[in-house]
């Protein structure tokens, strides 16, 4: 990496995409931390985000979500990977556009599918049919997704490093995402 990240990068797209595992070496690449959504809001909530929807419903889930963004891309320059509804909020994209960098790991949906299907942590894939309710949560949700800042095909030929390696590239040809310099964080 030449230059330093000075916005927090934001990972959205479909659950399975590989948001944290490429949001995750992402971070690594670029000296910064890797902060999960989902996970921040598990540990505010003291429950699972399966617990959650049981519970509160999504309605709430996704106004924890909204808050938890605004406090994660207020902090610190980060790499954050987001749930796969996140994005579909207009507030939410504000949120991001306003402080961070988004970048859609875009895949299709065989590959969703092979990486999604023996999961049961997945609320909004409890269905009779999984597979096609996948297929239709791709079809509301990738002209939100075509928002981002910045898309990179997911692939899975590529290993998860390689696959951070093109988001890098991709940040670094991005304007205002990576400034001139040592790796890290821009201060």
């Amino acid at each position: 990496m030449s230059g330093r990240l000075s916005k927090t990068v934001v990972m959205i797209g479909m659950m399975g995409a590989g948001k944290t595992a490429v949001g995750s070496a992402l971070a690594r690449l670029a000296g910064v931390p890797f902060l999960d959504s989902d996970a921040e809001i598990e540990r505010a909530a003291d429950r699972t985000i399966a617990e959650i929807f049981d519970r509160d419903g999504e309605a709430f889930f996704r106004e924890k979500e909204s808050q938890v963004l605004e406090r994660l891309l207020a902090g610190p320059v980060s790499v954050l990977s987001t749930g796969g509804g996140a994005f579909l909020s207009p507030r939410n994209r504000a949120i991001v556009s306003g402080a961070g960098v988004s970048v859609w790991l875009k895949a299709d949906l065989a590959l969703l599918w092979a990486r999604v299907r023996h999961k049961d942590t997945r609320p909004l894939l409890r269905t009779a049919d999984p597979r096609a309710t996948l297929a239709e949560l791709c079809r509301v949700r990738e002209p939100a997704y075509a928002q981002a800042d910045l898309t990179v095909e997911s692939r899975p030929d590529l290993s998860i490093e390689a696959m951070a390696a093109r988001v890098m590239a991709a940040l670094e040809a991005h304007p205002g995402a990576v400034t001139a310099g040592t790796a890290g964080v821009a201060r």
